[in-house]
């Protein structure tokens, strides 16, 4: 029933060391997808009653519902910024957290869902499949002046004046392949990536709003974490990359005030070996850290290393 759900976790080793799960550990995963993180932490620390996954997509909490059957974790179908206010506010801590900002396999695979450049779909990209706002609205309804700020603020996209006037002097536009090849008209000749791939990322961030939930929640995430608990963010593009690197850095370095350490300078990166089983890692980029335990005035921090 769940075979077309296959989903390869990225970095998967690298969370496991990083996060060093330990048996009691109360574990929250903020992107759960289809468990590929999950489950192997879950099974080291066996904590599920405590433990708790959150997932905007609908289809990935009927999945997890079957795939932890009989087991007492707590499934949260909700965006992760919603899900972390409301932990917060319930009081809830934990010793592990994890936030894998990617978008999984099953999604990209799922011509029906609209997030593939090579396979007909829907103009969709939503997440939560429950919000009115998707692509197609994005696509054929907003203005020209505002696609072309979509496209160079969350593709980068150094020709989003000319897609966006190709996108409206086509419109309306019915599916992924139509836009694809309309933006494709951009980028005459050969590149080594699909020349629509950045701006199919901007209307995905646009329609999900990705990177306002990124930095609102950063500081929460924080927040629910123990004394001396960890937190590991995946992320795929740099802008995500960047708003987790500042948010780490506001809460860090060598000052008094420093609530966390950070347990990897510069973000980890996927080995070769796993680049070649799974090519969607090459650009997952993982940030660490810790909170410090605050011990009484005096006392040795082994985090900073100071008294």
């Amino acid at each position: 029933m769940h075979q077309d759900k296959k989903h390869n976790p990225v970095l998967l080793e690298e969370v496991l060391h990083y996060l060093n799960p330990k048996t009691g550990d109360r574990y929250l995963d903020l992107t759960a997808g289809y468990g590929g993180h999950a489950k192997p932490i879950l099974e080291i620390t066996g904590n599920n009653k405590e433990s708790y996954l959150v997932d905007r997509d609908p289809s990935a909490i009927e999945f997890l519902k079957s795939e932890f059957k009989n087991q007492e974790v707590n499934l949260m179908n909700q965006d992760f910024y919603s899900a972390s206010e409301e932990l917060l506010s319930s009081g809830q801590k934990f010793d592990l957290i994890l936030a894998d900002l990617g978008v999984s396999s099953p999604h990209l695979n799922e011509p029906k869902r609209g997030f593939s450049i090579g396979q007909e779909g829907p103009l969709d990209m939503r997440m939560d499949q429950t919000q009115t706002l998707d692509a197609y609205e994005i696509i054929n309804v907003y203005s020209e002046k505002k696609l072309a700020k979509i496209i160079k603020d969350y593709g980068e996209d150094p020709k989003y004046i000319k897609i966006a006037n190709l996108i409206v002097h086509n419109r309306p536009i019915k599916n992924t392949t139509e836009l694809a090849k309309i933006v494709s008209k951009a980028w005459p000749g050969h590149s080594k990536t699909h020349p629509a791939t950045r701006t199919f990322q901007a209307i995905r961030i646009a329609v999900n709003d990705e990177l306002n939930l990124i930095s609102k929640s950063v500081p929460i995430w924080l927040d629910l974490l123990n004394p001396g608990g960890r937190i590991a963010i995946i992320s795929f593009q740099s802008l995500e990359d960047r708003i987790i690197k500042q948010a780490l850095a506001d809460r860090s370095g060598n000052r008094l005030d420093a609530t966390i350490e950070l347990l990897s300078k510069k973000p980890v990166i996927a080995t070769k070996d796993e680049l070649v089983f799974n090519p969607r890692s090459r650009s997952a980029k993982l940030r660490v850290a810790a909170k410090i335990n605050k011990q009484k005035k005096g006392e040795y921090n082994a985090y900073t290393g100071q008294k």
